[in-house]
């Protein structure tokens, strides 16, 4: 029964809420090591508030840190709205807990200085359109990897990606991109005719020298490669938090970086705030001792 529950959870995930297949398979391993722990549970009406409180105390324990309880909790408080939704269940048992305070960590952000230094490098066309790409525009790294040839305007300056929750947007882009990604789009239609490989990814934009889609993986490469010419640890992450960073210390509105960065809730794009005052903060003291 509580299989089947899953299953029908994790099938709503899918198609209602249009969640990656990544998040899907979050979602079900924190719901299975739940019911896991507590294996002499055959029905979900026998889950009450205490079960909560005693998992959370075993995660604890076992040295779990508060980040990934939290994330952990808020999956099973998810499932649990959505039975109570369904009427599945009479009463939520997980409708008051609380998970444990975790404090924000600021992301890492490259100042301007080690942008530009980084744009000096020498770098193949593919390599430099990914960069101006990923720092022009915010684009997550899964969204760039599933970029199509189809979503990019370069006549009107525009690309459209598909984020999370399959939410539409479409970002400006600047000079410096777009020219990257003409450059680029020629050395591409080489590498497609050049190749012989058996799954040519025709429609998307950035592929690997046989002419297949590029992995997440191999652009989490390159740009930790970058970060080793600034002493830097840094992902493509760190691009998408000093893409906004750098537009609200020049001004930028925060709903306008929201939209952009296609956050659903203004809360997570406020957090850039923080980063730019503490920014003013250091450039202050450095000036003023």
């Amino acid at each position: 029964m509580i299989i089947q529950l899953i299953s029908k959870y994790l099938s709503y995930l899918e198609i209602e809420r249009g969640l990656s297949q990544n998040t899907i398979a979050a979602y079900k391993n924190d719901l299975f090591l739940f019911f896991e722990y507590f294996n002499q549970i055959n029905s979900i009406e026998e889950i009450k508030r205490g079960h909560f409180s005693e998992y959370i105390k075993f995660l604890g324990k076992s040295g779990t840190n508060p980040a990934t309880i939290t994330r952990k909790i808020a999956s099973l408080k998810s499932f649990f709205r959505y039975l109570s939704s369904i009427q599945e269940i009479k009463a939520n048992p997980a409708l008051s807990i609380a998970a444990p305070k975790v404090s924000k960590k600021l992301p890492k952000v490259i100042s301007i200085d080690e942008i530009e230094k980084l744009f000096k490098e020498k770098m193949d066309s593919r390599e430099n359109a990914i960069f101006e790409l990923l720092y022009a525009t915010g684009l997550r790294v899964s969204e760039l990897v599933e970029l199509e040839t189809k979503n990019i305007d370069l006549k009107n300056n525009t690309i459209r990606t598909i984020g999370k929750g399959s939410k539409e947007r479409v970002i400006p882009l600047g000079t410096n991109a777009k020219k990257a990604l003409e450059a680029y789009l020629k050395e591409r239609e080489i590498t497609l005719r050049l190749s012989t490989s058996k799954n040519k990814a025709k429609e998307k934009v950035f592929l690997n020298n046989f002419g297949e889609k590029i992995t997440r993986q191999w652009v989490y490469t390159f740009i930790k490669s970058l970060g080793d010419i600034i002493h830097k640890s840094i992902s493509p992450h760190t691009i998408r938090h000093t893409f906004a960073t750098h537009l609200l210390e020049n001004g930028a509105d925060l709903r306008v970086v929201q939209e952009l960065l296609g956050h659903t809730n203004i809360i997570t794009t406020q957090l850039y705030t923080h980063i730019s005052k503490k920014h003013l903060k250091d450039v202050y003291f450095a000036i003023n001792g």
